[in-house]
C-alpha cells in the first residue's frame, strides 16, 4: 500500500490554531515536567507554595501594617487583606516569570522538533496556576482562621482568575519573543516583578491610593492590569467592604487584551526564526 504524500506552501500557517489541539498531549507532558522539575530535590517540596506566600504576608503586615501604619476595612484583617491582594499578584508574577524565560529554557525541543511553540509559554503560565491554586487553598484556611465569612461575590472569582491568566501569558509571550533575541530581557523581567509589587495595591486598597494618588492620576493608576485584577479579588472575597472602581477595572482589562493581542502578534511574527536565533 503506498501513501501520498502533499507538501503545501504555508499548510502549517493555516493550521496553526488547530495544530495547538492536535498537540494538546505535548501541552500536558511539558506542564506535568514543569510541575515536577519545580521542586525536584527540594526537601520540603510543594510546601514552598504554601511557605512563599504566607511568609510575604507576614513581611507586609509587619512593614506596613505596623510600621507604616497602614489600615484596613473594619472587619478585615490587615493580614488576611494583604493575602487577597497576593493571591493574584504571586500568580501573575510567577506565570510572566516562568514564560518569559520558557523558550530559552526548551532550547534543544525548539531547535530538533516541529509543533506550535505557543504550547511552551502556556505550558508555563498553566503551571504556575498549581501554586495558586494551592495558595487558594490556604486563603480559604485564613478565612477560617480570622473568622472571616467570604462575600457572595465570590462566584465571580473565576473570571478574575481568567484575566491575571490573560495578563501574564500576555506580557509573557511578547518578553518570552524577546528574550530569544535580546537576552537582556531575563535581567529585566526580575526588576519589572520587583517593582510591579511595590506600585500594585497589594498592601494597601484602591481607596488608600485614592487618598495618595491625585484625582487626576487616579484611572491612570489601573493602566497597570492587575490594579485592576487585584481589586477583583478583594471584592469577590470581602465584598463592598472593598468595593470596585469599575472604570479603573474596565481600563484594566482594556490593557490585558492590548497585550494579549500584541503578544500574540510579536510571538507568531517571530516565530519562524526561534530555531536559528535561539
Amino acid at each position: 500500500m503506498s501513501v501520498e504524500i502533499f507538501i503545501e506552501p504555508g499548510r502549517a500557517e493555516r493550521n496553526y490554531w488547530k495544530d495547538l489541539w492536535r498537540y494538546r498531549e505535548l501541552f500536558y507532558i511539558l506542564s506535568w515536567r514543569d510541575v515536577k522539575v519545580r521542586y525536584k530535590q527540594t526537601i520540603i517540596g510543594v510546601v514552598w507554595s504554601v511557605l512563599r506566600p504566607l511568609l510575604t504576608m507576614m513581611i507586609f503586615t509587619f512593614i506596613f501594617g505596623q510600621v507604616a501604619k497602614f489600615d484596613s476595612p473594619p472587619g478585615i484583617s490587615y493580614g488576611l487583606l494583604v493575602f487577597a491582594g497576593l493571591l493574584p499578584w504571586q500568580f501573575f508574577a510567577t506565570g510572566l516569570s516562568e514564560a518569559s524565560n520558557s523558550l530559552v529554557g526548551n532550547e534543544r525541543l525548539i531547535s530538533k522538533v516541529y509543533f506550535p511553540r505557543m504550547i511552551i509559554p502556556a505550558s508555563s503560565v498553566i503551571t504556575s496556576l498549581v501554586d495558586f491554586l494551592i495558595s487558594l487553598a490556604l486563603m480559604f484556611g485564613l478565612l477560617i482562621w480570622y473568622q472571616t465569612v467570604p462575600s457572595i461575590y465570590l462566584v465571580f472569582l473565576p473570571l478574575f482568575i481568567i484575566m491575571a491568566f490573560l495578563a501574564s501569558f500576555g506580557v509573557g509571550l511578547w518578553l518570552t519573543s524577546l528574550n530569544v533575541k535580546f537576552r537582556d530581557f531575563k535581567h529585566v523581567v526580575p526588576f519589572i516583578v520587583q517593582i510591579g509589587l511595590y506600585i500594585s495595591p497589594v498592601a494597601f486598597t484602591s481607596d488608600k491610593a485614592a487618598s495618595i494618588i491625585p484625582a487626576k492620576l487616579h484611572l491612570l493608576y489601573y493602566v497597570n492590569p492587575m490594579a485592576g485584577v487585584i481589586d477583583g479579588f478583594r471584592w469577590c472575597f470581602f465584598g463592598d467592604k472593598t468595593p470596585i472602581y469599575w472604570n479603573g477595572m474596565f481600563l484594566s482589562l482594556a490593557v490585558i487584551i492590548i497585550f494579549l493581542f500584541i503578544g500574540i502578534r510579536t510571538f507568531r511574527k517571530m516565530e519562524k526564526s526561534f530555531a536559528d536565533l535561539i
